[in-house]
């Protein structure tokens, strides 16, 4: 069974930014060091962070599994 903070490519989360609840899907799982969403990302296995991407702007964003939320969980 998988861990509540693991996620999976095309899981639609949501997310906080500014204020308001985002949501989007994922894009992918980073486990390394990489260029991602327009920034350097120091993801490793130990630490993962996921690549998604806004329902209503299209925009990628990066962040770590607990300021992620799947849908239906709470806000």
């Amino acid at each position: 069974m998988a861990e509540k903070d693991d996620f999976s490519k095309g899981d639609t989360v949501s997310w906080k930014s500014r204020g308001h609840r985002v949501t989007g899907k994922v894009k992918r799982k980073i486990t390394d060091r990489t260029e991602a969403a327009g920034r350097t990302v120091d993801a490793s296995e130990d630490d993962p962070q996921y690549e998604v991407e806004s329902d209503r702007s299209g925009r990628s964003a990066v962040h770590r599994p607990g300021a992620l939320r799947r849908k239906g969980e709470g806000s």
